[in-house]
């Protein structure tokens, strides 16, 4: 629960390390000979594992200076030992309740005012070379930006989003300005604006009301129209691979090719087709009503928590 609640709230992230290459050479003794060879092998490379994000390390910086006591591992181990005095009836809880948050209060109250006497987690970067503005990172509404210029200043100030891989604690000025040349207009193709843009998931492409992500190993500030064109037939191929087969008679159902295989879609849900339907692009109007039908029909399983699997 701890890992899933920490994950929601966008504390940490599973990230992916793909490597680095390193070359080395292999020395071989066989029957009184030498020989040498050269091999390729990749280090530093990592699945999985649990990365924390900006705002989940400027949280736990926060907690760590304004609540010190609380995060202490003797603390825990002392709660965890009255809260079995507790269970056994050997210690009042109301007492124990008492004292903490008369504790606790305080702290509270310091960290309150504090926050309101500086930015949490903002790092001034530098000045602007051509305007003298401040440019500054920090955590907004929807995740870490760069901004310039002051929200006290007559001028409202510029915000720019910081890319997948970019951090607050270790993005650089030049870097923080580049996010600003953004939107870029790449040209026309099929006679629609062809724009680079960078969004809260990442850089992409805009064209003809439609977005399509750009890949890691191409740079936003760098990609072609030639490229994006390409990316754009990519993205055309992927839907018209989707769509298996769609009704006039209904236009909100349709039979789509998923990540898990060909499935009926209806009105905002999805229904597994049957295993012995050997073929679901054969199927009718009616075949596939009467499979909703069926499975809408169905109780929803409910599952049990523990505390009442227990009971």
């Amino acid at each position: 629960p701890t890992i899933s609640t920490i994950q929601a709230r966008e504390y940490i992230e599973k990230g992916q390390n793909d490597g680095q290459p390193r070359n080395y050479r292999v020395v071989t003794l066989a029957n009184g000979e030498i020989s040498h060879s050269e091999n390729t092998e990749i280090c530093g490379g990592d699945k999985g594992r649990l990365i924390p994000t900006d705002i989940g390390i400027i949280v736990n910086n926060f907690l760590m200076e304004y609540f010190p006591a609380i995060l202490d591992y003797d603390f825990t181990a002392r709660m965890e030992e009255k809260f079995d005095l507790i269970a056994e009836g050997k210690l009042p809880w109301s007492g124990e309740i008492a004292t903490f948050y008369k504790l606790f209060h305080p702290d509270v109250e310091n960290a309150m005012s504090m926050r309101l006497e500086h930015k949490v987690g903002e790092r001034i970067l530098g000045s602007h070379p051509q305007t003298g503005k401040t440019v500054s990172v920090k955590i907004g509404r929807f995740g870490p930006l760069v901004q310039i210029g002051d929200a006290d200043s007559d001028e409202k100030p510029q915000f720019a989003s910081l890319l997948k891989n970019q951090s607050v604690s270790t993005i650089t000025l030049d870097e923080a300005l580049k996010l600003f040349e953004f939107p870029r207009s790449l040209g026309t193709y099929e006679g629609s604006d062809v724009t680079v843009a960078i969004g809260r998931f990442g850089p992409y492409v805009k064209h003809a009301g439609k977005f399509i992500s750009i890949p890691k190993d191409i740079a936003p500030a760098e990609i072609t129209i030639e490229q994006a064109e390409e990316l754009i037939k990519a993205k055309r191929d992927a839907e018209n691979k989707k769509v298996v087969k769609i009704f006039t008679e209904d236009p909100d159902l349709q039979i789509l090719n998923g990540r898990y295989g060909i499935y009926i879609a209806y009105k905002k849900n999805n229904y597994k087709i049957p295993r012995t339907v050997e073929n679901p692009a054969e199927l009718t109007l009616e075949q596939c009503r009467e499979i909703i039908s069926q499975q809408d029909s169905k109780p929803q399983k409910t599952t049990r928590s523990r505390s009442s699997a227990r009971k």
